[in-house]
């Protein structure tokens, strides 16, 4: 892989994988084949998330690899995220913790804060996305982001992470964490052709944000209920397809290469060993300036995410 492109250095010197396995909505037997196929592809970057509830699976087999001399810790990039129910500051400590103990390692590389809405904690760790009566999500009564920011950058001092972030907040969210931040945060949001997120990455590039794609393939393995009944697919747009062709790649492959000449992670999400294999065979091509040109010019606008901002109501964290 002789590219520039196969990691980016983060605002505290460390280098972050450009491709990561993705891994929402996989279930634990599966979740084990997947890790075993990304580390032998030769992936070092896992992101998960403590709302996940698959941080046991991936733990598991990190161990495996690492006793068995397979990978070094320090070669890998792990990435959690923590729960929507402990963003109160006096829960964030906690709340890795029980992340570290079922991953089965001292430190991760990156926390983030997963969404910016705190939802009700109960006392039950495992009331993950606690909801109410009419099906959204039961949204705790106070929430302070630059607290639980706050609370964020004592993990980093006390060694527990090495890097710190947010997901899914929009510009002026980001903007305030910069405001105060002593760790610059890397962000984690839906981006794709379809959903560029232009606005977003110059605004972050003025601030030395560092940006993860997910759901870089508009999310086609998601619920059917977190789908509409038309939605446009990008694996399947003729510029794609026709670029795909011409490169001797895969959709998925170009639809990757994109965002990472565009200067971002990406973390493909994949239970298929095949898949997670030409997921991470990205970096022996490249796209032309027009062919970078003709994707950017791609006139269609949908979010696969979007539907998520109506289950926190009129929150006044809500993103979007």
């Amino acid at each position: 892989m002789n590219d520039s492109l196969t990691s980016v250095k983060l605002s505290n010197g460390l280098q972050m994988p450009s491709v990561g396995l993705g891994t929402w909505l996989s279930l634990k037997d599966e979740m084990k084949t997947a890790v075993r196929s990304a580390l032998d592809s030769g992936y070092r970057h896992i992101d998960t998330a403590y709302t996940y509830k698959n941080e046991d699976a991936i733990g598991e087999e990190l161990q495996e690899y690492l006793k068995n001399g397979k990978v070094k810790r320090e070669d890998l990039f792990i990435v959690t995220k923590l729960g929507l129910i402990h963003m109160e500051p006096k829960q964030v400590r906690r709340s890795i913790e029980m992340s570290l103990k079922k991953l089965q390692l001292d430190y991760v590389d990156l926390y983030l804060i997963h969404w910016p809405v705190t939802l009700e904690y109960d006392g039950d760790d495992e009331n993950l996305l606690p909801l109410t009566e009419d099906g959204k999500f039961k949204t705790a009564e106070k929430s302070d982001l630059l607290e639980t920011w706050k609370a964020m950058e004592e993990l980093v001092d006390l060694g527990l992470t090495k890097s710190i972030g947010v997901s899914n907040f929009n510009i002026s969210q980001v903007e305030r964490i910069c405001t105060i931040a002593k760790h610059k945060p890397v962000i984690n949001v839906e981006c794709n052709i379809y959903w560029p997120q232009n606005e977003l990455f110059e605004a972050c590039k003025k601030l030395g944000v560092t940006i993860t794609s997910y759901a870089s393939f508009g999310s086609p393995g998601r619920p059917g209920e977190y789908k509409e009944a038309e939605e446009p697919k990008p694996m399947e747009d003729p510029i794609i397809q026709r670029i795909a062709k011409k490169h001797g790649k895969t959709p998925a492959q170009v639809l990757l290469r994109n965002l990472l000449q565009r200067e971002m992670i990406v973390i493909p999400k994949s239970v298929s060993p095949e898949r997670i294999l030409t997921n991470i065979q990205v970096f022996d091509f490249n796209l032309t300036k027009e062919e970078m040109d003709e994707i950017k010019g791609i006139t269609v606008k949908h979010s696969f995410f979007n539907f998520f901002g109506d289950l926190f109501g009129n929150h006044q964290e809500r993103p979007f």
